[in-house]
Parts: C-alpha cells; structure tokens; sequence
C-alpha cells in the first residue's frame, strides 16, 4: 500500500499544465480555494496564450513542462491538456513526486491509462481523474436514492447528448478531432456521461455501438451505444454534436420497478420526473437542486477540488481517483471496439 505524502500547515503549491478551453474551471476553482491551494506556476506550449495568462495570473510561465517541474516546488499539477498525453505527462509528474488531476478523459488509449495509475502507483503520488459532474446536486440526490434502492430492479436506463460542435471548434487546434489527442463525441464531449453509466447503475457487462462522421474529422461526431449490465438492467446512450444551432439536452432517464426519474435540461442540470412508490424528507430537495447553466460544463470543478484538498491533507479519500477513471475509460474503449468490429464487446477488456 502506497505512503503519500501528506500536506498540513501551510498551502497546497499547484501548477496547471494548458491554458486552454477547460482550464478557465481550474483557474476560478484555485481562486475560491485560496485560503488552501495557491498557483505557483502555468505551462502552455502557446507563447500567446501563456504569455496572456502570464500576465493575468503573474506566476511563472513555461513552455516544457519538464522544466516547469523542475525549477519549481509543485505539489499537484493539473493536466488540462490534449487527452492523447496525459500519460506521458502524468509519468513525468510522478517521476518528480508530484501529484496530478488530469481532466477527461484520462487517456485516449485502454494501455495508456493503466500506465497512468502504474507510474503514480509506484512514486507514491495521487491521481485525481476529474469527474466534477457527479458534484452536481441533481446527480448527488439521484445517487443517493440509488444507493437506497428506491428504483427497485431498473428496468430500462436513456441517456441523451445531443450538443453541437461545428467545424469551426475543431479547426480551432489540429489535434481537435484526432484519434491519437483528442478522440471523438463519446470519448471527449460525452465522456462525463459515459461515466455515470457504471457510477450510477453499476458494472457493465456488454456494449454494442454504431457510430458516424459528418464533420471533416477522423473521429465520430455522432453515435448509438447498447448497454446490458451485470444487474440484468438494459439501456442505451444517443450521442451527437450535430445539434441545431446550439446545445440541446444533457439527460438521463432510469425506469424501474418501484420509481422513474428523468434529470435532463442541457447538462443533467434539471430533474423534470421524480416518482417514487415511497416517499423521502429529500424529494422536497429537487426544486433546490435543479439550477441554470448556460456552460455544458456545470459549477462542479470548485467542489471537485475540495475532495482534492481534502485528500492531500490526509482527511480522506479520493472520489475519483486513477482506477475509478479506468472504468469509464474502459466502457469507451469496448463501445469504439464495438462501433470498428460490429460486434457485441463484453467487460472487463483484461483479467
């Protein structure tokens, strides 16, 4: 069992690795955590973008993250990169005993993110993968009546991600679209929600996919997945990024013997059905819960991180630590698996 260094009496030095789209949520959650994590340091490859954030943030700036970890005192950099190296820079990071969050998904290839965990494992740091849509609190009070078998047997499991990304997004960087960095709808867009397929119903045991490709990219833009879980639920999952003109619903929909919920709205942000044959004090939370978003990515990278800050400092455990990214990367891996060969993919991929 691993011995991680613990952090106490003073605040947690964090590094963010791409100055991107996704880490304007990493920025604004360092900053409502002031009082426990400051940011030391950026690295952008960009020189007019790092120079903007150079300027905005006043930390030191680099180009090569190598040379960031070496010249300064980091304890946790956050990986906001192109998905395809994360794990080449998360076994950097570790060979410098530096803990890593890495945003979705982990990794673009099954071996790559088991090599993630492998190189964390052996230095002794954590790997947060991050998954800040299970903070929403229109999933934490469906978890809970999950937890609490409310559902009875499930039935019947819908998700739907119907988004829209037009060309111009994916002409924004040449590794948008690409198999290698960036992977496709499900991979990259959907992934959040791949995720709450095993979070929320549990194991999968088998996967069928279609999918398609509109947009001048290599990946898929548009797909079908088939589920069948080891609890003998079934379900399925439509997801596209050819929604017109904007971004439509972000929903999931469980039918079971004893109750029915539907959470939709853009991003899981609205429960619009919640019956049950019994009765709880936290039903009359559901109009607190629902809340407006004009960003697919919700408000839950600032509550991530206090699980974050919470685990360096010795209080708990991870959330969604290096293993619990596995599962979700591993059900994306069977459905592309599925979608290139036309079969039916059974879980897990190794024994």
């Amino acid at each position: 069992m691993a011995t991680y260094k613990i952090i106490k009496n003073r605040k947690i030095r964090i590094a963010i690795v791409g100055c991107g789209r996704i880490s304007k949520n990493h920025f604004s959650s360092i900053e409502k955590h002031a009082d426990n994590i400051e940011l030391v340091a950026i690295c952008d490859n960009d020189n007019m973008i790092l120079e903007a954030h150079h300027k905005k943030y006043q930390v030191p700036s680099y180009e090569n993250i190598e040379s960031m970890l070496a010249s300064e005192k980091v304890d946790v950099v956050a990986l906001c990169t192109p998905s395809g190296i994360h794990a080449n820079q998360a076994a950097l990071a570790a060979t410098y005993r530096v803990n890593v969050i890495t945003e979705k998904p982990m990794a673009t290839r099954w071996q790559d993110g088991v090599s993630m965990v492998k190189a964390c494992d052996n230095a002794g740091v954590r790997l947060f993968v991050v998954k800040q849509n299970r903070r929403n609190a229109t999933l934490q009070l469906l978890k809970r009546a999950l937890e609490e078998h409310r559902f009875g047997k499930i039935h019947m499991v819908h998700l739907n991600v119907f988004w829209t990304r037009p060309q111009e997004y994916y002409d924004q960087a040449n590794w948008r679209g690409t198999w290698e960095f960036d992977g496709g709808a499900f991979m990259n867009q959907a992934s959040h929600y791949v995720d709450l397929l095993d979070w929320l119903i549990g194991p999968v045991e088998k996967v069928q996919a279609m999918m398609s490709t509109t947009r001048d990219i290599e990946v898929e833009d548009t797909g079908v997945l088939n589920v069948r879980w080891r609890n003998g639920a079934l379900g399925s999952m439509s997801v596209t990024m050819l929604s017109y003109p904007k971004n439509m619903e972000g929903s999931i929909t469980i039918l079971g013997e004893r109750g029915t919920v539907r959470v939709g709205g853009v991003a899981v942000n609205d429960i619009q059905h919640w019956e049950f044959v019994d009765e709880r004090d936290y039903d009359q939370q559901i109009k607190e819960a629902n809340y407006e978003t004009s960003s697919v990515y919700g408000f839950g990278h600032a509550l991530y991180y206090n699980n974050v800050i919470d685990v360096l400092r010795g209080e708990c455990e991870p959330d969604t630590d290096g293993r619990e990214g596995l599962k979700s990367l591993e059900l994306l891996i069977a459905a592309y698996l599925s979608a290139r060969d036309g079969g039916t993919i059974s879980l897990p991929l190794e024994y």
